[in-house]
């Protein structure tokens, strides 16, 4: 680690994940947020945290397991229900939609408003969304919601940038990022994975029904990831994520790294 970083990390040191009291979990799919964070949240909610669900998109066109013969407009309806049934196992009952089209069929400023105006509503601390940095992401819409996160989060306190959006402005504390492959804060989540994992395969059948082979894939992945997470630090199970305060966001490139 070099002396500026070393410096920052003192001067500066990032906020740990439970620090807070309102916590916005942005998703780009009904499914994502409990992928990327599931135990996370279901742990942040036993310790009563205030926790607002945004999903950005309607999830239309996630029918790689599901029949031809499903309509996008049944789709939408059965992955909404599924998102407010999952969010609820993990103890989250404000669950809001943007209604998007899903595969980033729609205007990115539409979206940074969508983001901005439940951001003004429910006035968090600090927001969760996918990374939108990472090499190997490929999906517009991780992409594009994580960019819209990372724009607003640098400028949600601004009344003058937050008008233009058509909301009002929130003094966030801090924006993180799941889905990293540079976490630099680690949430322990001992007791809490089986939650996360209850949650996404008896909910989220559209994408994940009986018999799936993503069922099996995913499940591994998720406990693999805890527990190295966990053993990074010193705990059972963890989850990692990339978090900045508001003194790193802006000019400060060691504290991304």
């Amino acid at each position: 680690m070099g002396i500026t970083k070393l410096a920052l990390r003192i001067a500066a040191p990032f906020p740990k994940v439970n620090s807070f009291d309102r916590y916005l979990f942005v998703g780009p799919h009904p499914d994502d947020i409990e992928i990327g964070a599931g135990a996370t949240v279901a742990a942040l909610a036993a310790q009563g945290k205030s926790i607002c669900f945004l999903i950005c998109t309607d999830g239309r066109y996630g029918t790689t397991n599901m029949p031809d013969t499903v309509s996008e407009e049944a789709l939408i309806t059965t992955r909404k229900e599924e998102a407010i049934r999952s969010a609820a196992a993990l103890g989250v009952n404000d669950v809001r939609f943007l209604g998007l089209s899903d595969g980033g069929f729609y205007d990115q400023n539409e979206l940074l408003k969508g983001i901005a105006t439940v951001i003004a509503s429910f006035q968090p601390d600090i927001i969760f969304a996918p990374d939108p940095a990472p090499a190997s992401e490929c999906h517009i819409d991780h992409l594009n919601v994580g960019k819209a996160v990372r724009t607003l989060a640098v400028n949600a306190a601004n009344p003058g940038i937050m008008k233009k959006l058509g909301a009002e402005p929130c003094p966030l504390k801090a924006v993180a990022f799941y889905m990293t492959a540079k976490p630099n804060v680690y949430m322990k989540t001992t007791g809490f994975l089986k939650k996360q994992l209850d949650a996404i395969f008896s909910n989220h059948l559209s994408q994940y029904p009986l018999g799936c082979p993503d069922r099996d894939s995913i499940r591994l992945y998720l406990k693999l990831r805890a527990t190295d997470f966990g053993i990074r630090s010193f705990h059972i199970t963890a989850e990692g994520f990339r978090i900045l305060g508001t003194t790193h966001m802006h000019c400060l490139p060691e504290a991304g790294e």
